[in-house]
């Protein structure tokens, strides 16, 4: 009977504890998105009192006529593609660096990693006077041609402006991830390999590479779901131009919602959206934790 009576005690102090951070939950993230999977079957301006309930027609009119959607996915699939690789390779140089016995390896990594607890917002502000003004000053005291170039109003260059901002801002982040992960490898077994006379190459590939995997898996997951959610640093460094060449599908619903008042429209591809985020990094968490080994 006692230990009865103490189960139901620690249950419902259990519950007492967790139920705040519930209804948190419960009206931060559950009650918006049934709400919103709601309005996605409807016609709805967001000002009129009752939305007008047209069935699928907002999903058929996004898969059979909006290109603006089409080519503001295809633009968040190249730019998602290019910065998940770009910034976990770079990421694992840098934290193999940082991860060596250097004087200066803690002050690197303070400066790697201060960029990312900046807001994107100002990041994509600084960063747009740096490309339009900034390159201009050092044209003129470098005479390099380089800095001429119109990183911001040519479709190719701004696009490779994104990116580079994007992993310029993130990447510390990704870096302590990876040195985490490198200082949970036993270093026996790096001793052992040097014994045996591997080189650092081999015992990168053959030990070091293979059980940074669940950082790995981490770092890629982290990385996909910010790519195919970016919005911020688009909004403040090109605001979609030149010509709507670096809209992404975020930046296409939020002009669609909040610009073009079409909620109903809008929150129908922000419900794809989801889903299509939802699969992927399920398919992807089930193929990278299939690759992890351990020591």
């Amino acid at each position: 009977m006692q230990r009865i009576g103490k189960r139901k005690r620690e249950t419902a102090e259990f519950g007492i504890f967790t139920l705040p951070a519930i209804v948190c939950v419960l009206f931060a993230f559950f009650i918006p998105f049934f709400m919103s999977m709601k309005y996605s079957f409807t016609e709805w301006n967001g000002i009129q009192k009752s939305p007008t309930y047209i069935g699928w027609d907002n999903f058929k009119n996004i898969f059979s006529g909006d290109n603006n959607f089409v080519n503001s996915s295809l633009f968040t699939l190249k730019y998602s593609i290019l910065y998940i690789v770009l910034v976990n390779a770079i990421a694992i140089i840098l934290a193999v660096i940082l991860d060596q016995k250097l004087k200066s390896s803690t002050f690197l990594r303070t400066v790697f990693f201060i960029p990312y607890i900046i807001s994107l917002i100002i990041v994509g502000f600084i960063w747009k006077f740096i490309l339009a003004q900034g390159f201009t000053s050092l044209s003129e005291l470098t005479g390099f041609s380089v800095f001429d170039l119109s990183w911001l109003g040519e479709p190719r260059l701004a696009f490779f402006s994104i990116l580079a901002v994007s992993i310029w801002q993130s990447i510390g982040f990704y870096i302590v991830i990876y040195i985490a992960g490198l200082q949970s490898i036993s270093p026996e077994l790096l001793e052992a390999a040097t014994v045996d006379g591997a080189g650092p190459f081999r015992r990168f590939f053959s030990i070091t590479f293979p059980l940074l995997a669940p950082a790995i898996t981490v770092s890629i997951f982290m990385s996909l779901t910010n790519a195919l959610k970016v919005f911020d640093i688009i909004l403040s460094l090109t605001g979609g131009g030149p010509g709507g060449s670096t809209y992404s599908v975020t930046l296409d619903i939020y002009r669609d919602t909040f610009q073009n008042n079409m909620y109903g429209y809008g929150t129908a591809k922000a419900l794809l959206l989801f889903v299509a985020i939802m699969l992927i990094t399920i398919i992807q968490l089930k193929y990278f934790k299939s690759k992890e080994v351990e020591a």
